[in-house]
């Protein structure tokens, strides 16, 4: 019994796989969604590196608020909801799909991605979803991991005052 009570301890306190602190950790890649300005913020190393303008949900619902996790990353994603193939002019998610963790979701529901209707961003039109330009979201695409924290929210304060409260910026 003693040698399995060592065995746990050594693997919650030494793994790399338990989650040890706060997560984020100051540094890591990090994406904030003001549903309030409609705009996205990429943290990166402590620094707020880029904004982008977006579109979001039609109503405050819609857009789910908290923070997820990236669980899947995709190259002109295919549109199920109407068979619409990846790559295609009219496929509505553009060229790139970050997928998040949303409301129990497997990442294929709710995410950030491009558009086909670049007169749509900066307004509330979306099914739930977050739209960037198509160079804004491969920009972005190529900067945030898989794993990556995303937090979405809907208030005034500044990028760099809501990744502090989130321990994105030191």
């Amino acid at each position: 019994m003693n040698l399995l009570v060592s065995f746990l301890i050594a693997f919650t306190t030494i793994s790399p796989v338990w989650p040890i602190g706060p997560n984020p950790l100051p540094g890591d890649p990090f994406v904030i969604v003001n549903k309030q300005t409609n705009e996205v913020a990429f943290i990166d190393d402590g620094i707020v590196l880029e904004v982008y303008k977006a579109a979001t949900g039609k109503n405050a619902e819609l857009t789910p608020e908290g923070m997820f996790t990236v669980t899947v990353k995709a190259i002109n994603p295919y549109y199920r909801k109407k068979d619409i193939q990846g790559g295609a002019p009219n496929n509505p998610l553009g060229t790139r799909w970050i997928g998040f963790d949303a409301l129990d979701t497997d990442g294929r529901t709710y995410g950030i991605h491009g558009t086909n209707q670049p007169w749509s961003i900066g307004l509330y039109i979306s099914e739930g979803c977050i739209r960037l330009n198509n160079e804004d979201v491969e920009k972005l695409f190529d900067n945030v991991p898989i794993g990556t924290k995303v937090f979405i929210t809907n208030q005034s304060s500044s990028f760099e005052q809501i990744a502090k409260e989130k321990r994105a910026i030191p």
